[in-house]
């Protein structure tokens, strides 16, 4: 069995019986995100790492964010000098243990959008953290997550465990679309970590190395979205007596542009990855827009697969990088 069949049989498995749940009642799909690393899915493969975020958004995006999230805290560990932190990427490549980002307040920081939030002390064998991240997805018990502090003299990266004391997590589960992606306020009070989890000692020339496989990860959030919402048209083809075939945008046309965009997303040139990310950003706003007209009424009953991903996309639109974001840095 190929890759892409054993992510659709997990699929099957974990995710399909409780798409609902997710959506509507919080529930964190922890078992198909440690399933997905126990079945050699974190390879280092980026095409690979790519079609699960995709295949898994065609079904449920919130759990594809969560794959987003853990895929980003891989990268942290694939790209630091620090060999001692690098040392947890085997448990985390292989369903072991999980992780997640806490980058978006310092994206947006180095975007010149925000101030940060987080601040260190050096003591001795490591950092006192200290203040508030409103908000960091895909975490649990004993989640490991990347976050950036600023000290006396520079900025640094730090790797963080959710089972610190001194930790306090509160969760955040009142989104419309993002519902199980087990977010929560993250408050820091002297959280101490140990030099042997700096990330990066000069945490902006790190983020430079970081941005782009940052993005790359992100793009199939919005294919996989847009798939599915292509498939949701084809089949209302001949409602309403084949009416549907009068409306401006067809599934053929949101195809075409899928593939084009698709096309353009295997390289890591930081300005083109930023107009390839708005452009699907922009695209699974149409398409999804475009199957809830294809649908009608249908697509506004509760449960609904259309109107859910129509929700689904406006968080990609607002996921960091946003929308606002992208259109700033490429003006």
């Amino acid at each position: 069995m190929d890759k892409q069949q054993v992510v659709k049989q997990l699929l099957a498995t974990h995710i399909q019986p409780v798409v609902r749940k997710i959506d509507e009642e919080a529930y964190y799909a922890r078992d198909y995100l440690l399933a997905l690393g126990q079945a050699g899915m974190w390879n280092g493969d980026y095409k690979q790492e790519m079609m699960v975020v995709k295949e898994t958004a065609r079904v449920c995006m919130t759990t594809a964010f969560c794959v987003w999230c853990h895929l980003a805290s891989l990268t942290y560990l694939r790209l630091t000098e620090n060999e001692a932190v690098k040392s947890l990427l085997t448990q985390l490549e292989s369903g072991e243990l999980l992780g997640a980002t806490g980058l978006s307040n310092p994206m947006k920081h180095y975007a010149g959008l925000e101030k940060l939030h987080l601040s260190a002390e050096r003591v001795s064998g490591g950092y006192l953290v200290s203040g508030v991240l409103p908000a960091v997805s895909n975490l649990a018990d004993n989640h490991w997550f990347g976050v950036i502090a600023k000290t006396s003299s520079e900025e640094k990266m730090f790797f963080v465990n959710t089972a610190n004391a001194k930790l306090t997590l509160k969760e955040q589960a009142n989104f419309i679309g993002v519902n199980g992606s087990a977010t929560y306020t993250c408050k820091f009070e002297n959280v101490f970590v140990e030099d042997c989890y700096v990330l990066a000692e000069n945490a902006a020339l790190f983020i430079e190395k970081v941005r782009p496989t940052f993005i790359l990860y992100q793009l199939p959030l919005a294919y996989g979205v847009t798939a599915a919402v292509i498939e949701e048209i084809k089949k209302v083809k001949g409602k309403q007596a084949g009416s549907n075939c009068n409306m401006k945008v067809q599934a053929s046309t949101l195809e075409t542009q899928l593939e084009i965009l698709e096309q353009n997303s295997h390289q890591f040139e930081i300005k083109k990855l930023y107009e390839v990310r708005l452009q699907a950003a922009y695209l699974v706003l149409q398409a999804t827009q475009t199957a809830m007209l294809h649908q009608g009424s249908a697509a506004y009953l509760i449960g609904s697969k259309v109107q859910r991903k129509l929700r689904e996309a406006y968080f990609f639109a607002n996921l960091t990088p946003t929308v606002r974001q992208l259109e700033k840095v490429l003006a």
